[in-house]
């Protein structure tokens, strides 16, 4: 039995997670894109006390490393493998839709040469860099132009249309409504300022400069114009907290598009009630 947790931040994934790989004898595979890299903690809300639990792909890389969707791949089937010939319940873990197709379905990865004209519009790049997981702003069109040359002239993956799956898993999604959800997530940005993000990104943009990560995730690239004496911290919060409500629509909406996902609702008051639901549901299932 394979189980795979989806649902945006805020709605308990790490912690039904824990309870289900307690409950199945089972081990946590990592699908954050985020969670990969070494150092990014407190903005991706990493699990602090696995409980005894074994999680994988967690800070396998450091932020100036490169790591792509088809490196995921590969090693996320090489754990996930292992762990179903060992006799335990792989658990996978995360709100990155492209890592979780990648790993789930025969996604091909090919190579495409485009040349860019005039014909090419920035709607059409940004479409592109959309399919090989780069989410640039729209608005942006020189930094979309500038993206577009080096991830798709320079030949990185693109992932191919109509996947067939490959492991058949039990996909639980958790979702909330949308005002109590926003307000789990203004509150999170609210506390990871509480506990030293500032510090954390002021190190980290220090150490690594030059790191397309930082540059490009949620809850650090906002401080950049913050750092360059540009923007109030006021301005920086606000905005964190804009992208992660915007950010969790997208994934409601590549979760129902893309994959066959049981959703259930999250109950803040009593969430014991919801590990219920979620287990009586995959004890039916099995």
């Amino acid at each position: 039995m394979i189980i795979t947790i989806v649902g945006p931040t805020g709605v308990g994934k790490t912690k039904l997670s824990l309870e289900l790989a307690k409950k199945y004898n089972g081990e946590i595979i990592n699908a954050d894109s985020t969670q990969i890299f070494k150092e990014l903690n407190i903005g991706t809300a990493k699990v602090a006390d696995t409980k005894g639990i074994p999680h994988h792909l967690i800070d396998i890389k450091n932020l100036d490393e490169e790591y792509t969707i088809y490196d995921y791949q590969k090693d996320a089937r090489n754990v996930l493998d292992d762990i179903l010939k060992r006799g335990k319940t792989p658990i996978i873990v995360g709100g990155s839709g492209l890592y979780l197709a990648a790993l789930l379905y025969d996604y091909k990865f090919t190579e495409e040469e485009i040349i860019i004209n005039e014909d090419i519009s920035i709607n059409e790049m940004h479409a592109k860099l959309l399919g090989i997981g780069l989410d640039v702003n729209l608005n942006n069109k020189q930094r979309i132009k500038r993206k577009y040359l080096k991830h798709i002239i320079n030949k990185k993956p693109i992932i191919n249309e109509k996947p067939i799956i490959l492991y058949e898993t039990i996909i639980i999604g958790l979702r909330a409504d949308r005002d109590n959800l926003y307000h789990k997530i203004n509150s999170r940005v609210d506390q990871m300022i509480e506990d030293g993000l500032i510090d954390e990104v002021k190190n980290l943009f220090q150490k690594y400069p030059n790191s397309k990560q930082l540059q490009s995730t949620i809850d650090y690239k906002e401080f950049i114009p913050y750092l360059n004496n540009e923007n109030t911290l006021e301005d920086v919060i606000n905005k964190m907290k804009q992208n992660s409500r915007n950010y969790a629509k997208r994934q409601y909406t590549w979760f129902n598009n893309k994959l066959d996902v049981n959703w259930f609702q999250t109950n803040y008051d009593d969430f014991n009630q919801t590990i219920k639901e979620v287990v009586n549901y995959i004890n039916n299932s099995k």
